[in-house]
């Protein structure tokens, strides 16, 4: 399959809309599932391991996150210009899929080998109590630093994952994500338990188990990239970095890369002062967070689809057809997601408890902290949606700065300085956690919202001399735009 050609998931920027577009949306709500099975699983064993263990990989995850955010930011420039070329059938595909896959892995080992000898130095930086330091920090020291020796493999499965998406082709990916995620299932309690002749590893079998099966679907990915007709056609010689490409993936990359830092960055804001409270407040704010993304799915799914069916119509002509897809895709996320505040508010206590086992120390604190963590966020919860899918259509368009901008007001303008002063100003206690993260959530909502109806993204990156032959195709597609939308 040559780099110009539409993938099966049907065309994004001709005839009908809605279908494609659900088509490319659902798998990736299926690997946003698959991803926090991951953590799901690791959490579920953890937990009848100790609540130490639980406070310690909670605690590890803002760490983890800051690392991997800047490779992320790559990979998302390499799905922005893979999903504009297509749209524009310029052909260069998979050139551009062979730069980011070269690029990315430099990047990978690097920020491997800087996680690992820079873990205890981050963890130092955390203001703890001293119960919490004694019994959490350590372990999330032992999970760091296996984790970071994987970074490589960890990178790979997720540069896979954005070139197919960025094609428009999300069913290759899931079932490779299907596929690890069962692997890791299978051997975690194997290695943190220590079966038949396998040590007992502990904290740190859970992320070798999460290691090996991220490298087991980057095998899996590379070989379909490369010996397969799923995505782009990717030759070997694309793999020498050029200049031109590599310079154009990091800038739309930087501030990608920028933004999921700040949001990282923000999250190690809002552990540090999380950690001034007792172990079960701090395993009450992890088990939040968790679930918070477990509702937080489709709205990453939808986001992600939203990035690439804007690049493709931008990338051939079809601003207005990118428009049309953004509010649907907000529309439903919304919809979705005020089902989904209204449950985790209404019944909010068998979604936490089931994450805490009966014999855990500190249970029903616990638990009750987590009630009511996940009560207030569901107020949130459908501006949460919405603003994932506004973020994605600036990105598609290649608009990184914006989505940056509004990443930054919502967290370090607004989230952590509010959370700061309710907590030790206003002196709300665990109170002021709960509102900083609502009222974060919120504000950078209504402002993404705000600024896309302006409609200033709507720009290709796409020059008119690489296009190919899809922009003689859309005055002969406009006529009936407004009947295929519906269908």
């Amino acid at each position: 399959m040559s780099s110009g050609e539409q993938p099966d998931e049907g065309s994004l920027t001709e005839g009908a809309l809605v279908g494609p577009m659900f088509k490319l949306a659902w798998p990736l709500v299926v690997i946003q599932l698959l991803q926090v099975a991951y953590n799901v699983g690791d959490t579920f064993w953890l937990g009848a391991l100790s609540p130490d263990a639980v406070g310690a990989v909670s605690l590890a995850f803002p760490l983890l996150f800051l690392v991997i955010a800047v490779g992320a930011g790559f990979t998302t420039a390499g799905a922005i210009l893979i999903a504009q070329h297509t749209g524009a059938e310029s052909g260069k595909g998979g050139l551009i899929a062979g730069q980011t896959i070269s690029f990315i892995s430099i990047v990978a080992v690097a920020l491997g080998i800087i996680g690992y000898f820079a873990t205890e130095p981050m963890l130092d930086i955390l203001p703890a109590d001293s119960d919490t330091e004694a019994a959490i920090l350590p372990l999330a020291a032992d999970y760091l630093q296996i984790f970071f020796l994987g970074v490589p493999f960890v990178f790979g499965f997720f540069v896979f994952a954005a070139l197919m998406r960025g094609y428009g082709n999300t069913r290759a990916p899931m079932r490779v994500m299907a596929i690890s995620v069962v692997i890791n299932l299978v051997i975690d309690p194997l290695l943190i338990f220590g079966v038949g002749p396998l040590p007992r590893l502990e904290i740190a079998g859970a992320a070798v188990a999460t290691v090996l099966s991220r490298g087991i679907a980057t095998v899996i990915g590379f070989y379909l990239l490369y010996y397969t007709n799923v995505g782009p056609n990717i030759e070997f010689g694309h793999l020498r970095p050029r200049l031109e490409y590599v310079t154009e993936i990091t800038r739309l990359g930087v501030p990608t890369a920028i933004e999921q830092s700040m949001t990282a960055l923000a999250l190690v804001a809002m552990t540090a002062m999380v950690v001034t409270f007792p172990p079960a407040v701090v395993a009450a704010y992890g088990l939040g967070n968790r679930l918070i993304s477990l509702a937080f799915l489709p709205a990453m799914g939808m986001g992600q689809a939203t990035d690439s069916i804007v690049g493709q119509n931008l990338g051939a002509g079809r601003a207005d057809r990118a428009a049309k897809a953004t509010w649907i895709g907000a529309g439903v996320i919304g919809g979705i997601m005020f089902v989904a505040g209204a449950l985790a508010f209404l019944f909010p206590e068998p979604f936490v408890s089931v994450f805490v086992t009966a014999e855990a120390e500190g249970r029903a604190e616990t638990i009750d902290y987590g009630v009511t963590y996940l009560q207030f966020a569901a107020f949130a919860f459908v501006f949460m949606g919405v603003m994932q899918v506004i973020q994605g259509a600036f990105r598609g368009a290649g608009n990184t700065k914006t989505a940056l901008a509004f990443a930054v007001l919502g967290l370090w303008i607004v989230r952590v300085p509010v959370t700061y002063y309710l907590i030790f100003v206003a002196g709300w206690g665990t109170t002021g956690i709960w509102t900083g993260v609502v009222v974060g959530d919120v504000v950078g909502a209504l402002t993404a919202v705000a600024w896309f109806t302006r409609g200033t993204w709507k720009e290709s990156l796409v020059d008119d001399g690489e296009k190919g032959d899809s922009e003689s195709k859309t005055e002969a597609t406009d006529s009936s735009e407004t009947e295929s939308v519906a269908e």
